[in-house]
């Protein structure tokens, strides 16, 4: 009988390839092969006799898998499910996938939190992406097609799909938060739910307004209204290095509910909590700013092309040297002291350096985080045209 632990199961997958090969006699590169072939044939028949039930189909299987009492049973529901939206479901289906691959045995390192506590009790089995054009419905398909099974598309319902979640994300534009949650019958359809909103500037008063007409004076234990959370992520969600600021709530989330919110942000990235004072400065810094890093990335490609560097090599050297400095100052290193430390007497940074500096690049770059700051703060706000209405001084 083969063991279905991943332990025991890679064990006789490596030795089942090592005796086939030590016996036969072959080219290296037909070696090669067949150990590819070998790997790829034991992984899948792990795979397989991992299924609740063997002889049944597949896709419906691994439904009924992601379904079991381990991850609880419940929908969560994607409002505006444009391109964070898909990245967002993207980590989780991913993250949801890696819980139920075949893992190895293995003890944690002393300190560590085991697996069964970095992640909450019940998570999500089933989710339902909202779009409002037939090319967007398509666009969510292609990019969750092999996530069919428990991913579906709906074309205007939000209602019917609030109604059949426990959770609900909320990704629309900012601009359309008021007719997406005043929908007759949506605040009805959230209660007792857990909302939470990516929205750029929206504040959890302007949900409640939305939904209720005004903000309610008692909490969401009183009246069984749902819990809003504000979060901001990023574009680097697609590949799951995004960095997500979570609002704190008052009063504070439920324990499950705080963990369950953590770990659908931990599927894209790093989380950290603060105050929701906060949140619009962290969305300029957090949601804006890496267009901003795209741009210095750019203009540092464009001078090592004027200089005679093909674009590609270029683009990839600034590339790798940008990741490079961020991963020095994620170690430890302050900013400061990783340039001091890069400058010497009379040479080419300290040169380069001086020129950033007579363009004003320090404050340049501060401006443009304080003034994405506040034109999160008049999204939320409901001002359109906000960049347009605003004067640049240099005070």
């Amino acid at each position: 009988m083969i063991a279905r632990s991943g332990y025991c199961f890679e064990s006789y997958k490596v030795l089942a390839i090592r005796r086939l090969l030590s016996q036969l006699r072959f080219s290296q590169s037909l070696t090669k092969s067949l150990t590819k072939a070998c790997s790829t044939f034991a992984s899948c028949l792990e795979k397989y006799l991992n299924y609740p039930d063997v002889t049944a189909n597949p896709r419906r299987c691994e439904q009924t898998k992601m379904s079991s009492q381990e991850h609880g049973d419940f929908t969560m529901t994607v409002l505006g499910c444009g391109t964070m939206g898909i990245a967002i479901l993207n980590g989780i289906l991913t993250s949801l996938a890696e819980i139920n691959g075949p893992r190895p045995l293995q003890s944690p390192l002393p300190g560590a939190p085991t697996p069964g506590e970095e992640r909450p009790q019940s998570l999500p089995s089933r989710f339902i992406a909202c779009v409002r054009s037939a090319e967007s419905a398509k666009r969510v398909k292609s990019a969750l097609w092999e996530h069919s099974s428990i991913v579906k598309v709906v074309q205007n319902d939000n209602l019917a799909a609030v109604q059949q979640a426990q959770v609900v994300l909320l990704g629309c534009k900012p601009y359309m938060v008021n007719n997406v949650l005043g929908q007759p019958g949506m605040a009805a359809a959230l209660e007792g739910k857990l909302l939470i909103s990516v929205c750029a500037g929206i504040t959890a008063e302007h949900m409640e307004s939305a939904l209720h007409g005004a903000v309610p004076t008692s909490s969401p234990d009183e009246d069984g209204r749902c819990r809003v959370v504000r979060a901001m992520c990023n574009t680097a969600a697609l590949i799951r290095e995004s960095m997500t600021v979570i609002g704190i709530t008052e009063p504070p989330l439920p324990p499950q509910s705080k963990a369950l919110v953590t770990w659908i942000f931990r599927c894209i990235g790093d989380v950290v909590y603060l105050p929701l004072n906060n949140m619009d400065a962290s969305t300029a810094l957090c949601g804006s700013s890496p267009a901003m890093f795209a741009l210095m990335l750019e203009a540092a490609i464009d001078g090592a092309l004027a200089m005679g560097l093909p674009r590609a090599e270029a683009q990839r050297m600034a590339t790798q040297s940008m990741r490079g400095m961020t991963g020095l100052v994620q170690s430890g290193e302050h900013p400061a002291l990783l340039r001091e430390k890069v400058c010497t007497p009379g040479g080419c940074t300290i040169g380069g350096l001086l020129v950033l500096e007579e363009g004003r690049a320090r404050g340049t770059i501060s401006r443009a985080i304080r003034e994405a700051t506040v034109v999160a703060s008049q999204l939320g706000k409901g001002v359109q045209g906000v960049n347009g209405t605003r004067f640049n001084t240099t005070g």
